[in-house]
């Protein structure tokens, strides 16, 4: 079967490139894919085309662009099946995830973002003994980088992409190298859609290469990024020369704390697929959980059950509940957590060193891990510091409220948190007091994308939300007008 060779995207047209890097597929360790290895010319390439469309693109009103938006997730939408099935080889999720969850988001967030620019407000005073008005305007920055992970690929990138085009901006954006092809795909609908040629660039390539020829550029001045604490840092160096504004989503490591009044037929469920869906793959996973001491054995024995009834198989499989991690490399680092934790004499309930995983034989060369549950692990464990990103949680009991929000907060990250109890009063002093950007209670992941998204610490700067994306992406001036 031949391989599947990408293309840039730049000013309206596919652009070979000179080198390309091997994609693999990860339910079976394959070759499938080439994805252009480009460098700082591309990146060039594509400033040029996008500073030329900005003129155009950002004169045009939010009502003709909000056409070509809706237009576009409607072509998005129309060939479900074919980036869901894209989604699933290129990153190694279930099928069923990338129909359920990434490919309906993606087309969402266009259809959110081509709405929501059409209601913005600016505001108006007035000076009665001045005989002055005065009053703001929003205007589009210009051409915005946006870099996104592979985890959720077309997901994440059309959360980044639609704000920006919205609100009359031009995008150099760069997809992860190891999950392109939705956003190829993509491309190939800009045009059906309407939208002029060098609105919409994407470089593919590696983060040293491309993405640090985006950050770097002069005539780059926004920056969104989701991705890596580490990467982010040299964002920030490589950026501040030219006071850049930026977007940094990183990493998290969510506790969900459980408190003995918590109805387990719900929370253990939920506390499940908060845990491992995507592979343990989300930054919003949950991957600390800790559990007051009265329930703690009950909980733990439900919860290990309910870890077991997940079946770890082929993506394309519409029964299984888990696929493939991304790659051979991060297999190998998800694993070795396991090993330190047995190491520094934690229990192993399941998954990992303990359950047979049962593949068919296509896909025994793939990387796949069971969700696995560990106990018994110290909270200055770097199982319990560190963002493992994989199907890996541990389960710790507490006794008290203070002392369960003094261990939450006891990380450097501040993304996500999860609280679980009948309390409404215990609900909100608990809320109020973690050191986190978004807190559940009760459930998981329900998210309205009015509201802001972000996080705390080094889980990142600036928010994602209607009113926080539209102000990222435009300067706002005030005009003093003298009658």
């Amino acid at each position: 079967m031949a391989l599947l060779v990408l293309e840039n995207f730049i000013a309206g047209k596919f652009v070979p490139c000179s080198s390309y890097i091997d994609s693999y597929d990860p339910s079976t360790g394959e070759v499938y894919c080439r994805v252009p290895d480009s460098t700082k010319e591309e990146v060039e390439a594509a400033v040029i085309a996008a500073r030329d469309a900005f003129p155009g693109w950002s004169s045009r009103s939010p009502q003709e662009r909000s056409q070509m938006m809706k237009k576009l997730a409607d072509l998005i939408e129309h060939d479900l099946e074919a980036f869901a099935q894209a989604e699933s080889k290129d990153q190694g999720k279930t099928i069923t995830f990338a129909r359920t969850v990434d490919i309906p988001r993606a087309v969402y967030n266009f259809r959110f973002f081509a709405s929501s620019i059409l209601h913005h407000t600016t505001e108006c005073t007035q000076m009665d003994h001045m005989d002055c008005m005065h009053y703001t305007m929003r205007t589009p920055v210009g051409i915005a980088g946006l870099i996104s992970p592979w985890n959720l690929p077309l997901y994440l990138l059309t959360w980044k992409i639609a704000p920006a085009i919205a609100s009359g901006n031009t995008v150099i954006a760069k997809p992860s190298e190891m999950t392109s092809v939705t956003a190829w795909m993509m491309c190939k609908l800009l045009g059906k859609a309407g939208i002029p040629p060098g609105v919409v660039n994407i470089v593919f390539g590696t983060g040293s290469k491309v993405g640090e020829a985006i950050v770097s550029h002069p005539d780059v001045p926004l920056i969104s990024f989701t991705g890596s604490t580490l990467t982010a840092q040299c964002i920030r160096e490589s950026s501040a020369p030219y006071c850049k504004k930026l977007s940094l989503e990183l990493g998290g490591k969510n506790p969900a704390i459980i408190f003995e009044d918590a109805n387990l037929d719900q929370c253990i469920p939920t506390t499940v697929r908060s845990s491992f869906a995507n592979q343990g793959e989300i930054c919003l996973c949950t991957s600390r959980i800790f559990v007051q001491r009265g329930i703690y054995y009950e909980f733990l024995k439900r919860f290990v059950e309910e870890a077991k009834k997940w079946k770890v198989g082929c993506p394309l499989d519409s029964t299984a509940s888990m696929g493939a991690l991304i790659s051979k490399e991060h297999l190998e680092k998800v694993k070795n957590y396991v090993t330190k934790a047995r190491a520094e004499g934690a229990r192993i309930l399941c998954g990992e060193g303990v359950d047979s995983l049962d593949l068919p034989t296509r896909n025994q060369n793939g990387y796949f891990m069971l969700p696995t549950v560990i106990a018994e692990v110290k909270d200055e464990s770097c199982c319990m510091q560190e963002e493992i990103f994989g199907p890996v949680t541990c389960v710790v009991p507490f006794d008290t409220e203070e002392e369960v929000i003094k261990r939450a907060n006891g990380v450097k990250y501040g993304l996500a948190a999860t609280i679980w109890s009948c309390n409404v009063g215990r609900v909100h002093s608990v809320a109020k007091k973690l050191q986190a950007g978004l807190v559940w209670t009760n459930c998981w992941l329900v998210r309205d994308l009015n509201l802001p998204f972000g996080g705390m610490k080094a889980s990142g700067v600036g928010r994602e939300g209607a009113k926080e994306s539209y102000e990222f992406f435009t300067e706002v001036k005030t005009i003093t007008v003298k009658h």
